[in-house]
Formats: structure tokens, sequence, C-alpha cells
């Protein structure tokens, strides 16, 4: 996997998943789970990191994310009403701490995820390059459009594809939230599976 540089300034709100080298996640959605939208987060090693359940019969599509303790970390949302799909990610307190807006342009589409990261300085992620691409990067505007993340999505196998299962590799800059940028890919995997 590609290794990305460290980040001038840490990004994001959950400081035990800061990534303190250059690290990549596998997000695995769960085969046979009951709602389709479970997913085991794992990092390459095969440690496990974050699960996401889907909320079954939920208007809003709601998943619930907990760290491997079972500690629940905070909730993805869709926000219905808005012209371009838009998803919430709130704490317990159902306090909004990360919107990810999506849309599409003449060259595809485009993803901003905009956080109060811990520091209290807003960030605005941007995805460059086509959800369906092989790859894409996402950057951060306030640090000069540094890559804090490349999603490849070439890591899929037979059974991957057989039984529809979404598969793929984020490598994820040192500083960065890993919790949250696996979020923001929840959240463009749950619109690509919409549209």
């Amino acid at each position: 996997m590609a290794y990305l540089a460290q980040v001038p300034s840490p990004v994001g709100v959950f400081p035990q998943f800061f990534a303190r080298g250059s690290e990549t996640l596998v997000l695995k959605e769960k085969v046979l789970s009951l709602t389709g939208d479970d997913f085991h987060i794992k990092l390459a090693n095969g440690t496990p990191i974050i699960r996401v359940e889907g909320k079954v019969m939920s208007l809003s599509g709601r998943k619930k994310v907990f760290d491997e303790q079972g500690n629940h970390l905070f909730d993805i949302v869709k926000e219905h009403f808005h012209i371009h799909p838009t998803f919430r990610v709130e704490d317990a307190q159902e306090k909004k701490i990360m919107e990810v807006k999506s849309s599409f342009t003449l060259r595809g589409s485009k993803a901003t995820a905009t956080i109060t990261s811990q520091s209290g300085k807003q960030e605005v992620l941007t995805m460059r390059g086509h959800w369906f691409d092989t790859t894409a990067d996402i950057t951060n505007e306030a640090q000069g459009n540094a890559v804090v993340a490349r999603i490849d999505r070439k890591f899929l196998s037979g059974k991957d594809l057989f039984f529809g299962q979404q598969t793929y590799a984020v490598t994820v800059a040192p500083g960065v939230d890993m919790a949250l940028i696996a979020a923001m890919c929840i959240c463009l995997d749950e619109n690509n599976e919409k549209n």
C-alpha cells in the first residue's frame, strides 16, 4: 500500500484512532448481516479496530459505530430533504461531529466532509477522483490540499464480486482520525449503493 506523509496538525475527533504511522484500513461489508450494512474495519495486519452495525428498518439508514471494546463512538445518519446526498455523523449525545455531502460534476462525483477537529478547528476534507475509480484521494483544504487518505478499490476478491460484498483498503496519513475516514468511506459507499 501507499505511504502517506505526516499531516502538519492532527485532523479528527478521536485521538485513540489517530494513525501513528501511515496505516492501512480494510473495510469489509459483512456478507450475511440482516441489514446488509454491517462492516468490519481492521488494520491491514488483521487487527480489528471498529465495527459498524446497520439498523434494521431505519428510514435514515442509521449505522451505529463501536470500538472493539463495545463502546459506542458515533452514529452515521442519512439526512433527508437535501438536493445532494448528505450524511451526518453524530456522537452519542446526537451532536454533529461531521457532515458528508456528495454531488455530481461534469468530471464525475465529488464528496466533502466537514469536521470540527479536537482542536476546535474546522477541517474540510475533499474526495478527489471518482468513487468508482480504482483509487481516490481524500485531501485537506486547510493543509494545502495534503493527502490525508487514499482509497484503493483494487482490493477485491472473487468472493467479494460474487456476493456483491464491498471490500476495499484505505491508507490513512499519520495524525489523521482513522474512525472518521472510515465513516466518510461508509457514507460514500452507502450513497453509491442507493444510486
